[in-house]
């Protein structure tokens, strides 16, 4: 599935892009970019050491996962995640206002659909199997 970019910043060392259901920060070099590199190809190593590296390495964030985006004293992005550290890009002020601006537009929906996905699949958790026929 093709995520749709919404909005993409590019700084020297990494590279942040908003999509309508995720938040990349991705590094553009270093042993770190590999160690993100690897995480991000394997899901299951992804969540079972991605609470170890989170401080290390950024890694992708579902917008239905993030509580808050705001703009810090300092001009940064700080994006609450709950049960996470706190992720903190450091960026230029207008370019963290318009980062912000957009995350708190975008979160609120990525929040309703992942509920109506939830819910759904609930539902069809709950309807009523087909019994398999025995062998004659």
């Amino acid at each position: 599935m093709v995520k749709k970019l919404v909005l993409k910043i590019d700084r020297p060392h990494f590279v942040v892009s908003l999509h309508e259901d995720v938040l990349e920060v991705d590094l553009k070099e270093g042993a770190k970019k590999e160690l993100e590199d690897v995480l991000e190809a394997h899901p299951a190593l992804r969540e079972s050491l991605g609470v170890l590296f989170q401080t290390v390495i950024p890694l992708d964030v579902a917008l239905s996962d993030i509580d808050s985006a705001e703009v810090d004293d300092e001009g940064r992005v700080k994006i609450v995640i709950p049960l996470r550290r706190d992720i903190v890009i450091p960026l230029e002020f207008d370019e963290s206002k318009k980062l912000t601006e957009k995350l708190n537009e975008l979160i609120p929906l990525a929040k309703l659909k992942d509920a109506n996905r939830r819910r759904k699949m609930e539902e069809l958790e709950k309807r009523p199997r087909p019994k398999l026929r025995e062998p004659m």
